[in-house]
């Protein structure tokens, strides 16, 4: 069984989508903190290697300096290239207000409030975006933009060409180094083939600084870069990871495995992502799926995972203000020592509010705001996030507080019996 869905476009939909490209041009996606410092770090990279390299092993001198420096000047290329192309490009979005083709399969279909359209298969909405994005697997900081079904594989070309760029830029930072310490040893004992090149102190300090970024790129992006080529092998984002996750960890050993839809076998996975021209396969709403699947199996997976968490929702009641500073040091060491591991952002709050929690760890919680204090100001976007968890108490309604009384009296009659038959 396989159902289909296509995009459902009008004119009032494209004009926005065409308004909001417009707005968020190439430059303002620059002009912010990740992609300028992603742009220094390439920059600096690529002019000290390249000085280093003209006296280390100069291009002019022999084939296999114009080898190595066109390696090198090639991947520095092709990580600018792809880095801009990731950026401006963009994960490909929905338009706000959009809807199945078919009236029935809406029921299959998350509804997203702030678009006000429906959730396309694979599509989440971007807290920080602002929009629905197709395939989106995270927002990444550094091309301020979000990795999806257009940018995928551009992202992931981003990532392979600066780690072998920067692979290579610390093999010939450390040589170069290395020779402009010894150069005095070599002009007195050495066999005057050794290369020379000449740093002083300020530069001899720049030369380790960039030959420290270019370790950490070499590290920190090729572990990033093991991720996403796992991914695209298993045709899984970081978000879908996650809900296969909590689909076998919420199932039964007797019930009937959740089966993923989206794998095809690692080759037409890959094929499914990356190509030369960084153009994906597909539209971004309707995928190829495995056999015993149609296209909303993952989307009821997550409307019963909705369903559930609704279920487990617990109220709780400010009774401490919190101002959304990620390190609040008025409450407590350990709030400050234990903070979330995520980028969520946090919520202020003020006595009075009521929040739905959903997320709980020992010095915080997470949950969305429904009912703030008469002070504040009603909005129709949601207010949700982290906050400490000596902030506010638990809403105990009338069912919970019987069953709670019950199970405290049945404890002392268990002890007494466990006690007659010792």
């Amino acid at each position: 069984m396989r159902l289909d869905t296509q995009p459902v476009y009008n004119e009032k939909d494209l004009e926005g989508q065409e308004n909001s490209n417009m707005c968020i041009g190439p430059f303002k996606r620059m002009c912010h903190w990740g992609p300028l410092i992603a742009m220094g770090i390439i920059k600096a990279v690529t002019l000290a290697t390249v000085s280093c390299l003209s006296q280390w092993w100069p291009p002019q001198g022999s084939w296999g300096g114009r080898l190595v420096s066109t390696s090198f000047m090639s991947c520095a290329l092709l990580t600018l290239y792809c880095f801009l192309h990731a950026m401006c490009t963009g994960p490909g979005n929905l338009p706000p207000h959009w809807i199945p083709e078919k009236e029935e399969d809406k029921q299959y279909l998350q509804y997203c409030g702030t678009c006000e359209g429906y959730k396309a298969p694979r599509t989440h909405h971007c807290r920080k975006c602002g929009c629905c994005v197709m395939k989106m697997d995270h927002h990444c900081p550094w091309i301020n933009n979000c990795v999806g079904h257009r940018n995928h594989a551009s992202f992931t070309f981003f990532l392979l060409f600066a780690v072998l760029g920067c692979a290579q830029a610390t093999g010939i930072l450390s040589l170069s180094i290395y020779h402009a310490i010894h150069r005095t040893w070599y002009l007195y004992y050495g066999r005057g083939t050794e290369p020379m090149v000449y740093l002083s102190v300020w530069g001899l300090v720049v030369c380790m600084f960039v030959l420290g970024l270019a370790i950490g790129v070499v590290l920190a992006v090729g572990m990033l870069l093991y991720f996403q080529l796992r991914g695209i092998l298993r045709n899984r984002t970081g978000i879908e990871d996650w809900i296969l996750e909590k689909a076998i960890h919420r199932r039964n050993p007797e019930d009937t495995p959740f089966i993923y839809p989206y794998d095809l076998g690692r080759w037409n996975n890959f094929k499914q992502v990356m190509n030369m021209w960084c153009e994906p396969s597909g539209d971004g709403v309707v995928w190829s799926m495995r056999e015993k699947c149609h296209q909303y199996t993952l989307t009821i997976e997550q409307l019963t995972q909705k369903a559930e968490k609704r279920e487990r929702m617990r109220e709780y009641q400010v009774v401490e203000s919190y101002s959304g500073w990620w390190f609040p040091c008025t409450k407590g060491l350990g709030v400050c020592c234990h903070p979330p591991c995520t980028d969520e952002q946090r919520i202020k709050l003020t006595p009075g509010d009521v929040v739905a929690v959903t997320r709980w760890k020992r010095y915080w919680l997470y949950g969305e705001c429904t009912h703030p204090a008469p002070s504040q100001s009603t909005s129709a976007s949601r207010h949700r996030g982290w906050f400490p968890r000596r902030c506010a108490v638990q809403v105990v309604s009338g069912a919970e507080n019987n069953t709670n009384t019950a199970a405290n009296d049945t404890k002392p009659r268990r002890e007494q019996e466990n006690k007659k038959k010792r």
